[in-house]
């Protein structure tokens, strides 16, 4: 990795976030470690001494934001704070086989988790596995197989701020079109940051 070019955004507990997951991610197998990133996540959002950077409350019209705020050199995981407007949202999507850790700063949030039945190809047949509406200070962790899940900020006026803690970058990922009944298409699809500052 050439740590130059890794996000490192400057804020009001950036060393303490930092510490917590350094030690977070080193807790062992994938369940221990979304546990305990899980934990980080929920202190840091209650702690009054840790702020996110002004841009983060700042929607973007056309799309959800997504801001890479921090990736760590030595341990891979990537920190991204997502900004939802009004009605945006994600179509049925996967994290590439990585775990996440995500939970809510500001606002509300639909998740709703999808299960995947069978697929034949590039056809996936998934069936709603629940759903929940998060608000500040919940979080919750998508481990492998079990990832495939929709976001959406359902207030007509209000924005959701998110943070998410993935195992590594996120680069892309499949998102899933509804074809018929209970049928979708995957289609790839590269992620793209936008800036942070």
């Amino acid at each position: 990795m050439n740590a130059i070019a890794l996000p490192d955004v400057a804020f009001p507990g950036h060393d303490k976030m930092v510490a917590a997951l350094d030690a977070a991610v080193s807790a062992g197998d994938t369940q221990a470690v979304t546990r305990a990133v899980r934990n980080v996540l929920c202190a840091l959002i209650r702690d009054r001494d840790f702020e996110l950077p002004s841009c983060v409350h700042e929607p973007i019209s056309d799309h959800y934001a997504r801001r890479e705020l921090y990736r760590s050199p030595t341990l891979g995981y990537s920190v991204v704070a997502m900004t939802w407007g009004p009605g945006q949202g994600t179509p049925v999507h996967d994290h590439s086989g990585l775990w996440c850790v995500e939970g809510v700063w500001d606002g509300e949030l639909d998740i709703t988790q999808y299960e995947l039945l069978e697929h034949d190809g590039e056809r996936f047949r998934f069936r709603p596995g629940g759903g929940v509406q998060a608000g500040p200070g919940s979080a919750g962790s998508l481990i492998p197989p079990h990832e495939y899940h929709t976001i959406r900020n359902t207030s007509d006026a209000q924005v959701a701020v998110s943070l998410h803690i993935y195992k590594a970058e996120m680069q892309c990922c499949s998102t899933f079109v509804p074809a018929e009944g209970e049928w979708y298409v995957r289609s790839n699809r590269a992620l793209e940051t936008d800036e942070a500052a």
